[in-house]
């Protein structure tokens, strides 16, 4: 196709919508606007998922199983053939062998198609079959007498969406590249600030990895290690680090009000602990301390290990903000959790004339509307909640400090709304501080691009006394010598937690559900005490079960991962969590972490079912061989990727289009030279944005 004749206009790829291409009418740009496809900058910055190899024709001799192949032969043969599934087999012959393609669903044109004779040419998976090597399904095309070229490039496969195929993309990226070769792709990246191995011109990198030659290297270009898919990384890594970076300026041209620590308050405070702070503890409260007292909001993120004492660093903050004579929010996931974070803040600020107040989703009528009253009168000055705390109808009078405690587990929208709920200074209205909390431990690759808007703290100690956990891994197939260890213990005045990954039965998930987990128990074991608790319970009966493990009134506590975080019971001695290669490397992490909260040594047993997978093994000797929560969640990242850990893969945030952020962690630091550098203008850093964000909502953005 000649280049598009674009005499006498200098708009750029990303000003000229995918109307201008021929065949793209208004359907079809509907289609393409699903997958955020609205320019012709946008239709060229859609890249490959992955590449075939159509170059070649390989002998039918020469196909393995697994192999991706283009193959060309003569029919011999080609039959309807009645077994457990109706399916047309096609006997395909050249001088090195034969194979079998097969067809499940098939029309009558097709069988007439391919009759005893004709030469095909197909390219499809090489699998082992009943009749020796077969390909499923594969594409085909009939030779004419002169045989057609096969591809010069490698063939791109597109992340598709419905009612647009793999052929009609392909060619409209094609139309892309004809208009890419007019030069109107802007550079926005400035050439000195690039290293040497970056500085391919954007537009080679684009066509390059569009329509890479027959020679390229399918391992590197599967690695993500070209030079043209690393130069558009940065690009991409770079856009979301700007972005946050804005976020920040934004969040930062509203005032907050400023707030001088109260030394009575604080000492009577601390008179009152049973313990002392660790040296880490002292550290994170005067970083944040010293944030409280500016007048620009702060935005800081919070990362302890389980068990490092975030809450009393969170309750020291709330004391600021209350003795300088404002509320403070704390809003928790799950009742569970905010439960927990409610008797902790009562203990501590109760004494100190502090009043606490409590608001849930799952509260009566009544006692809700008593609550709002003091919120909104302010007679209320720090108040713990779930999600019900920033609903409709939930009034602060100063509200100055919010506290998120596993905050990745809130939507965007969630925590913008809370945030609006700050303080109303005659006209002005002012933002609250933030203070983010996570027991997740963020690796640090990806802190530096998901969290740019937040300073970060880390308490990276331990109180003292904390005895390390001993993690076995055990096969389902000794469950009742498990069951032996949990009787003793017991014994022994000790309790325990038995964590099931489903509530009810289910036959396609290899799981046992709490609920039979637990009368088997109950059932099996002597004397032990035993109760269920999972997230379907209402919350009365929830709590009550909690309290009385808490007590000392139930040994074992059969549960699901609602126990996840928040429960503190110094007892708990042993854990044993079935199924654990179903869950997240920082889940376990997290689980593992309700025990070993006292004095005595402590185990946690996983209770595996087999066949393990070899994801399933690397993820529970990672545990087994880890106790540093840092340690663990690289891992995680490295197993599982940033949107699972981040809780984000559901809602689309934090993908990343080329760039991965383990495998391309070493382009951050250069990431951040760019975005500091005067070289790159405020023109450039909007455009950078736009191209590959396409204006989403970001995960950190509140």
């Amino acid at each position: 196709m000649n280049p598009p004749d674009v005499n006498g206009t200098d708009k750029t790829l990303a000003e000229i919508p995918v109307t201008a291409l021929k065949g793209v009418g208004a359907k079809l740009a509907q289609t393409l606007d699903k997958l955020h496809i609205s320019t012709l900058q946008d239709l060229l910055f859609h890249l490959p998922a992955r590449y075939q190899d159509r170059t070649r024709v390989i002998p039918l001799a020469g196909l393995r199983p697994g192999m991706d192949a283009v193959i060309e032969g003569e029919v011999r043969a080609a039959d309807v053939v009645f077994g457990r599934r109706r399916s047309l087999a096609v006997r395909l012959q050249d001088t090195t062998g034969s194979v079998t393609l097969r067809f499940f669903h098939f029309t009558a044109a097709q069988k007439n198609r391919l009759t005893a004779g004709t030469r095909v040419r197909c390219y499809g998976e090489a699998r082992r079959g009943a009749a020796g090597i077969e390909l499923y399904h594969p594409e085909t095309e009939v030779l004419g007498e002169e045989n057609s070229p096969t591809a010069d490039t490698l063939t791109p496969v597109y992340p598709l969406t419905e009612g647009l195929g793999q052929g009609r993309l392909r060619a409209l990226i094609g139309q892309g590249l004809d208009w890419l070769a007019s030069g109107q792709v802007s550079e926005l990246l400035p050439q000195q600030l690039l290293p040497a191995q970056l500085q391919m011109p954007l537009a080679g990198a684009l066509t390059y990895l569009h329509q890479p030659p027959a020679n390229a290297d399918l391992c590197q270009l599967a690695e993500g290690q070209h030079p043209a898919q690393q130069r558009l990384a940065l690009e991409e890594l770079l856009a979301h680090h700007l972005s946050l970076l804005e976020l920040r300026r934004s969040a930062s041209a509203i005032a907050a009000p400023a707030l001088s620590p109260n030394a009575a308050l604080e000492r009577d405070f601390a008179a009152r602990l049973p313990f002392a702070p660790t040296g880490a503890q002292q550290r994170v409260c005067a970083e944040i301390a010293g944030d409280l007292e500016k007048s620009v909001p702060m935005m800081r993120l919070l990362q302890g290990d389980v068990g490092a004492g975030k809450t009393l660093v969170a309750a020291r903050a709330a004391l600021q903000a209350i003795g300088a004579g404002h509320q403070c929010a704390v809003m928790a996931p799950t009742e569970i959790l905010a439960e927990q974070h409610r008797i902790n803040f009562c203990g501590w600020l109760e004494p100190l004339g502090i009043r606490v107040a409590w608001l849930t989703g799952s509260m009566k009528a009544a006692e809700r509307r008593e609550q709002l009253g003091a919120i909104a009168s302010g007679e209320a000055q720090l108040v713990v909640g779930t999600h019900a705390l920033f609903q409709e109808g939930v009034e602060f009078r100063r509200l100055a400090l919010v506290i998120i405690d596993e905050q990745h587990r809130f939507g965007v929208r969630q925590r913008l709304q809370l945030r609006e709920k700050g303080s109303v200074d005659g006209a002005r209205r002012t933002q609250p501080h933030q203070l983010i909390m996570t027991a997740t431990p963020i690796p640090r690759t990806l802190a530096m691009s998901a969290f740019a808007d937040l300073d970060c703290s880390v308490i990276d100690e331990l109180p003292p006394g904390r005895q390390p956990i001993n993690t076995v891994a055990i096969s389902n197939e000794r469950r009742f010598e498990v069951m032996e260890r949990v009787q003793n213990s017991v014994r022994d005045g000790r309790q325990a937690y038995w964590v099931c990954t489903l509530i009810e039965e289910s036959e396609t998930l290899q799981a046992q559900a709490a609920e039979s987990t637990a009368a088997e128990l109950a059932e099996t074991l002597d004397g032990v005490r035993v109760a269920l608790v999972h997230g379907r319970m209402k919350p009365d009966a929830k709590d009550l079960v909690m309290k009385a493990f808490k007590a000392g009134e139930v040994d074992l506590l059969v549960a699901t991962t609602v126990i996840e975080v928040g429960v503190d019971v110094p007892n708990a001695s042993l854990m044993i969590i079935e199924n654990p290669e179903r869950l997240g490397l920082a889940q376990l992490h997290q689980l593992r972490g309700r025990v070993g909260r006292g004095s005595i040594a402590s185990h946690c047993v996983l209770l595996y079912s087999t066949p393990l997978s070899a994801n399933g093994r690397a993820r529970l000797q990672a545990l087994r061989s880890h106790a540093d929560g840092f340690a663990i969640a690289e891992e995680d990242l490295r197993l599982r990727g940033p949107g699972e850990i981040l809780g984000t893969r559901q809602t689309g945030e934090i993908e990343h289009r080329i760039a991965d952020l383990q495998r391309d962690a070493h382009l951050l630091p250069l990431v951040q030279r760019i975005a500091a550098s005067p070289n790159l203008s405020e023109i450039q850093r909007r455009a950078i944005v736009r191209r590959w964000l396409h204006n989403k909502p970001r995960f950190a953005e509140a």
